[in-house]
């Protein structure tokens, strides 16, 4: 019985890919990466195995170095809506990994759907 925290997580994103990939179709992937100091996200084509845009609070333009909040998120999923359209995406599956759909994660994919992009 997977009983800790890393194993859960594993398990949780492997069903969540799993339930993309049967849904999918042809549509590009918004994934999003959360660590303890930073959040990113990346709009990846799976066809052809490439990423499209992307965007992080590592980035010095976007003036969140080192931060991981609310803020940041909604921040970067704003970022990462402009970068999609100067990309040409306009619609893209929210793949949230093993990371539960609230606090910063949720707040990053609001922040991306009032930019524009279809999630």
């Amino acid at each position: 019985m997977a009983s800790n925290k890393r194993t859960l997580f594993l398990k949780r994103r492997l069903r969540v890919r799993n339930k993309l990939r049967k849904v999918n179709a042809g549509r590009v992937r918004l994934s999003v990466h959360r660590s303890n100091k930073n959040i990113s996200v990346q709009l990846i084509d799976d066809v052809a195995g490439k990423t499209l845009a992307a965007a992080s609070t590592m980035e010095p333009s976007l003036g969140m170095v080192g931060k991981n909040n609310v803020e940041a998120a909604a921040k970067v999923g704003s970022a990462i809506a402009e970068r999609a359209k100067a990309a040409g995406v306009e619609e893209a599956y929210f793949d949230r990994g093993g990371f539960l759909f609230h606090g910063k994660v949720k707040a990053l994919a609001d922040a991306a759907r009032e930019g524009g992009l279809k999630i």
